[in-house]
């Protein structure tokens, strides 16, 4: 019990608004169909061609990006909450015209625009949390926020699964209902938070706000373009998760796209277990730290599928690759958060992801030319080189890091000792 106490720590006395996120994102993950199993209703259901698949999710990404520049710009401008509430509700409505749809590049083009509706309200999520937290429980807060999405998705991918070959209509109905639900959590238990803004105090002086455009803010702050540039790497390789992985399991499996379904709830499952195990293990690290680590984790677990495909193969790679993911995605968000000025939440948590997020367009668009060519095995072997290389570059931040503090450390102990 006093282990378990200890483990949980990090979770307890956060303020109210992160336990509301918690259930939302619980919610909304629990009915998310669309998008992990995007590839396999763009290529079982509409018919194109793994390469034809790669470019309009690389599109997808684009737009993504496009729209959450627009949507970081609003949020700092008008509030995080207006932003969230206007354009996921149209999401939501783009989702349930999909269900009436039969497929086609009609339901396509919705998908992308409700994706394009989420991309201008992914900064006002992100710039809201960061608000209500501070320094000293953003790591727990983080953590619990990406565990609620995580519990959820154990079921997510799991019944859409289910409901993908015979039962489409609901597949979207569902996805439409549970982002309701989820949205109206916010709407009704989280006030707006841009005023909280104005309360940081001196202690947090990267918090502070500032003057200027976000381009003046990103380079008196070198480490975060770096820092996202090493990312690109790192989801150059994730976003093999949703396009190579179900494709492999499809064309390796008479069960494929059920199998890939569970894989996806396994993955859940290890989140779910292993997410407060982890951020209790590595309370004392730094976040660089962390995210590095992940970066093995990522290599062994993505690459080793170009050496055993097997289902036992897929389901030791998920394991493997979903404890870095743990690490990387409880590392990098507070990371950010603590060397963003509150003046720029909402433009930081547009533009930092969109230099990472080149990841997620480059990669189903360089791998689904791969494999036109070679082997699917051969594409993995690949994929794990890139993440290998990534990681190396993100130790080697780590230990820049490590001296840049010691030498700031030094100098602010001799300031004090010639004040004395």
């Amino acid at each position: 019990m006093n282990l378990l106490n200890k483990v949980l720590k990090p979770y307890k006395s956060l303020p109210k608004e992160v336990y509301i996120i918690f259930f939302a994102r619980m919610i909304n993950a629990a009915g998310m169909f669309v998008f992990p199993l995007l590839t396999l209703l763009l290529t079982k259901k509409i018919g194109l061609k793994t390469d034809y698949v790669g470019y309009i999710i690389a599109l997808m990404g684009i737009v993504f990006s496009v729209t959450s520049l627009i949507g970081g710009k609003l949020v700092d401008s008008f509030g995080r909450k207006k932003v969230i509430i206007i354009f996921d509700s149209l999401a939501i409505i783009s989702f349930i015209m999909c269900s009436f749809l039969k497929p086609s590049m009609l339901m396509v083009g919705l998908i992308i625009l409700a994706g394009s509706f989420m991309g201008m309200s992914d900064p006002g999520h992100n710039a809201l949390l960061a608000d209500v937290t501070s320094p000293e429980n953003r790591d727990g807060s983080y953590s619990l926020s990406y565990l609620g999405f995580n519990i959820g998705f154990i079921l997510g991918p799991m019944i859409g699964g289910m409901l993908f070959d015979k039962h489409l209509k609901l597949f979207f109905i569902i996805d439409a209902v549970t982002a309701f639900i989820s949205l109206m959590l916010i709407v009704f238990f989280i006030g707006e938070t841009i005023g909280m803004t104005e309360d940081i105090d001196e202690s947090r002086n990267m918090e502070q706000k500032v003057e200027g455009s976000i381009l003046k803010v990103i380079l008196k702050r070198p480490i975060l373009l770096v820092f996202s540039l090493i990312l690109l790497g790192y989801n150059f390789t994730y976003s093999q998760w949703g396009f190579l992985m179900p494709y492999h399991a499809s064309q390796n499996f008479t069960d494929g796209v059920a199998f890939y379904g569970k894989i996806a709830s396994l993955n859940g499952f290890v989140v779910m277990v292993f997410t407060p195990i982890l951020t209790y293990l590595f309370i004392k690290k730094t976040n660089i730290n962390k995210v590095a680590f992940g970066g093995i984790l990522y290599t062994l677990g993505f690459g080793m599928l170009g050496f055993y495909d097997t289902k036992l193969g897929f389901i030791i790679s998920a394991f493997t690759f979903t404890l870095g993911e743990i690490l990387i995605t409880t590392g990098f968000m507070p990371f950010i958060a603590n060397h963003t000025p509150s003046s720029h939440r909402g433009r930081m948590s547009s533009v930092l992801p969109m230099i990472m997020g080149l990841g997620y367009v480059l990669g189903p668009v360089i791998v689904g030319k791969m494999i036109l060519f070679e082997s699917i095995s051969y594409a993995w072997k690949i994929i794990g080189l890139v993440m290998f290389v990534s990681t190396l570059f993100m130790y080697m931040l780590l230990i820049w890091e490590g001296k840049k503090s010691k030498i700031a450390k030094n100098y602010q102990k001799q300031v004090q000792e010639d004040f004395m």
